[in-house]
């Protein structure tokens, strides 16, 4: 495989699933949404020109659903709350959706912060050194658990054990303004913590 091949399939997986954050035309979340929080798939007419869909999925916080194998996130007082995270607004501004911050989410901007969530791998290896975290897991391989708010890129400067359990890391928080791929938050130089 030639070294341009092998970049391309190792950020397959991490383009597809920001192209569905994105708000590919027919992302689903990976649980059931809640009452009233979007139309009904019964609803939905035939796919809308991009850019005029007006659609729930890959948007939120993401749900956890009732039938999932795996427990929520055990609350934690030494992390930052995706409640926090996921209070975010956004505009749209030249074709794009760009988020809008607020007080709290820009005072946590360039300081170390603990993150907890569920390992969404980019790279097929036990341990992960660029990863996305998420509010709730993933139940399937083709599923986003929400939107942009409701994940964090990890990059890391130890490497993780990738697991199916929660895990937390600490690291350099960053609120992205604009970013190429459509993420909200990044953490650099993450270590995992206990």
């Amino acid at each position: 495989m030639t070294p341009s091949a092998s970049t391309a399939f190792k950020t397959a997986p991490l383009l597809l699933a920001l192209l569905l954050a994105a708000g590919g035309a027919h992302a689903q979340l990976s649980s059931p949404l809640p009452a009233g929080s979007g139309k009904p798939a019964a609803a939905k007419a035939a796919p809308a020109p991009l850019g005029s869909i007006d659609l729930p999925a890959g948007q939120g916080a993401g749900v956890h659903g009732a039938n999932s194998p795996f427990a929520p996130l055990a609350p934690r007082s030494d992390v930052v709350p995706w409640s926090v995270l996921t209070d975010v607004k956004t505009k749209n501004e030249k074709n794009r959706i760009l988020p809008v911050f607020n007080e709290g989410q820009l005072a946590m901007n360039g300081k170390t912060q603990r993150i907890q969530g569920f390992m969404m791998p980019l790279d097929a290896k036990a341990t992960q050194t660029h990863f996305l975290l998420t509010s709730v897991p993933l139940t399937c391989s083709f599923c986003i658990p929400g939107g942009p708010e409701s994940m964090v890129e990890v990059k890391a400067k130890t490497p993780v054990r990738y697991s199916l359990e929660p895990v937390v890391v600490e690291g350099k928080f960053t609120v992205l303004t604009n970013d190429q791929y459509g993420l909200y938050y990044r953490v650099v130089e993450a270590v995992p913590v206990k």
